[in-house]
């Protein structure tokens, strides 16, 4: 995974968890990691200069965040945020999110998981109907509209097979899979001759993928690139800009100690691999899958 500049890409990482307090955790990893423990708030902590980079540990419910999310202030002040985020603990889930590392490193966040389960992270994939996920940010090699083109044909190409294999052949862990983008939306992304401008990508996507709760979800990097454009549609939605894929399995087994987030990681290097082969022509969609049926690449 080389960037445009010649330099290793980076991926962003983030896990969602049961069991420690937030602080527990963060003090785990700055034990095994090297670091030092920084609290933004009773329910979100920092833990800079670490080996694998900056780490956040936070409980993923943005109401219990006032000072980083004011525009949800409901009322309740930095205190009554803080008593909300305790009670509600129990349920809600914890999240460990890694700055961007290089690509080569991510075996190294299995180490920071580690630490975590030491401590007595855990989580079996879903819990009380929703998932614990696992997510990828992931640098693009380019921000034009071929590039990320070429990234999302190649993806609707290899998505039916990683679905298949995230669910493990589990009915419960499928439905717990993003919803699947358009039969329709599909045919016409794959057709050998759609290569649009950026502005017609980010249209086209947005009329049939107006949500995040997509596999590969395009909204940040589209954001980023114009957030006005995609703000219109969707003027409410929860939205990072940010130049990245996000790229999102609802499924992360803490409790399972030989769980590792590399498996996952391949799937995603069989997009990398397809979509520099779409990109540069080498290959017609038409000819590795049925667009609306699916298929392996």
């Amino acid at each position: 995974m080389i960037s445009a500049d010649g330099g290793v890409r980076r991926v962003g990482v983030e896990v969602e968890f049961l069991g420690p307090s937030v602080s527990t955790a963060a003090a785990a990893l700055a034990r095994d990691l090297g670091g030092v423990v920084e609290p933004e708030d009773p329910h979100a902590i920092k833990v800079r200069g670490t080996r694998l980079g900056n780490l956040s540990v936070e409980l993923d419910l943005r109401h219990i965040h006032p000072a980083r999310h004011p525009d949800l202030d409901v009322g309740l002040g930095r205190r009554g945020a803080a008593i909300l985020g305790t009670l509600l603990s129990s349920f809600v889930p914890r999240e460990l999110i890694t700055a961007p590392i290089p690509a080569t490193q991510l075996g190294e966040v299995d180490k920071a998981l580690a630490s975590l389960r030491s401590v007595g992270a855990r989580g079996r994939g879903v819990i009380f109907q929703n998932s614990l996920s696992l997510h990828f940010n992931i640098d693009p090699p380019g921000l034009d509209a071929r590039t990320l083109t070429a990234f999302l044909k190649a993806f609707l190409l290899v998505s039916d097979d990683l679905r298949r294999q995230t669910a493990r052949g589990s009915r419960r862990l499928a439905l717990a899979l993003p919803p699947d983008y358009p039969g329709g939306y599909k045919e016409r992304v794959l057709a050998p001759d759609y290569w649009p401008g950026l502005a017609d990508l980010t249209a086209d996507y947005l009329a049939a993928n107006p949500t995040r709760q997509r596999a590969l979800d395009l909204l940040p990097v589209l954001a980023y690139l114009n957030e006005g454009q995609v703000r219109q549609t969707l003027p409410r939605e929860k939205i990072g800009p940010r130049p990245v894929f996000h790229y999102r399995l609802p499924h992360a087994y803490l409790s399972n100690p030989d769980w590792s987030i590399l498996p996952d990681w391949d799937g995603w290097l069989r997009v990398e691999h397809l979509a520099a082969e779409l990109g540069r022509g080498e290959v017609n969609p038409r000819n590795l899958s049925d667009p609306v049926r699916g298929g392996e690449a």
